[in-house]
C-alpha cells in the first residue's frame, strides 16, 4: 500500500467517505483543499458499466470543453498544399510533411498533438514504432482532410476520453485557477459526451461512480444521479 504524506493525510480527513458530493460542492472542496506550489490540474475520473475486453464497447471520443482545459498543447500538423498555409493560421505549432517525418525518425519529439491529412498516413506509417499511441488516429480525431478545424478546437480545448482496461476514464477538466463555475460546466460538458457515446450494448447501470481530484490530492465523490441529470439539462 502507497504511503501518502502528511499533507495529504491531513487533507484526506477533510473529506467525508461516506458522502457523495454534487458538482459544485466537490469543486469547491477539491479547490479549498489545493495546496500546491503550482496551479494544479483537476481531474474527473468516471467508471463505466462497460467490459473493457469487449471492442464493441469501447467508448473513446472528444470534446470541446466551453473553458478550455487551462493547457494550450503543442500541435504539429502533416499537411501538404493550401493546408499547409490553413494550419498555420489556425495556430499549428509547425507544418510539415516529409522533413517532419524525417525529424521524428531522428528523435525530435517538441510536441503534444499530431494532426494528419488522411492521404499523407501512407508515409507517415513508418513512425508508427517510435510513436505508439502519439500517432494521429481516427479514433482521436487527429486524422482529418479539414486539418486546420482540429487545430482550432485542440488549441480551444479540445479533450480526447477514453477508458482504460479497468473501464474507467481520466480526463482533465481545467485547473485550480479556474472559477467554480468554469469547473462545473466543464464537467457537465465532459459528462454529457461520456453518455451520448454508450455503446448500444450496455446494460445496466452505464455510470458506475464519479470522482473529482487534484493532482496532488485525493479523490471526492460524487452523487452520479445527481451529476447525470445536471449534464442532461445542461447540455
Amino acid at each position: 500500500m502507497a504511503k501518502h504524506s502528511k499533507r495529504f493525510s491531513a487533507i484526506k480527513t477533510k473529506i467525508d467517505p461516506g458522502q457523495q458530493y454534487s458538482v459544485e460542492d466537490a469543486v469547491k472542496l477539491a479547490k479549498e483543499l489545493a495546496s500546491a506550489k503550482f496551479d494544479e490540474t483537476v481531474e474527473v475520473h468516471i467508471r463505466l458499466g462497460v467490459n473493457p475486453a469487449k471492442s464493441e464497447q469501447q467508448v473513446r471520443g472528444t470534446v470541446v470543453l466551453p473553458h478550455g482545459t487551462g493547457k494550450v498543447p503543442r500541435v504539429v500538423v502533416f499537411a501538404e498544399g493550401e493546408a499547409v498555409r490553413q494550419a498555420e493560421e489556425a495556430g499549428a505549432d509547425r507544418v510539415g510533411n516529409e522533413d517532419l517525418i524525417k525529424d521524428i525518425e531522428a528523435g525530435w519529439s517538441d510536441f503534444d498533438i499530431l494532426v494528419a491529412q488522411p492521404q499523407l498516413m501512407k508515409s507517415i506509417g513508418r513512425l508508427g514504432k517510435i510513436l505508439g499511441p502519439r500517432m494521429p488516429s481516427k479514433k482521436a480525431g487527429t486524422i482529418d482532410t479539414d486539418v486546420a478545424a482540429i487545430v482550432r478546437e485542440l488549441k480551444s480545448g479540445r479533450v480526447e476520453y477514453r477508458i482504460d482496461k479497468g473501464g474507467v476514464i481520466h480526463a482533465p477538466i481545467g485547473k485550480v485557477s479556474f472559477t467554480d463555475e468554469q469547473l462545473a460546466q466543464n464537467l457537465y460538458t465532459l459528462l454529457d459526451a461520456v453518455l451520448n457515446a454508450r455503446p448500444s450494448g450496455v446494460t445496466g447501470r452505464y455510470i458506475r461512480s464519479l470522482t473529482l481530484s487534484t493532482t496532488m490530492g485525493p479523490g471526492i465523490k460524487i452523487d452520479v444521479d445527481k451529476a447525470v441529470a445536471q449534464a442532461a439539462k445542461a447540455a
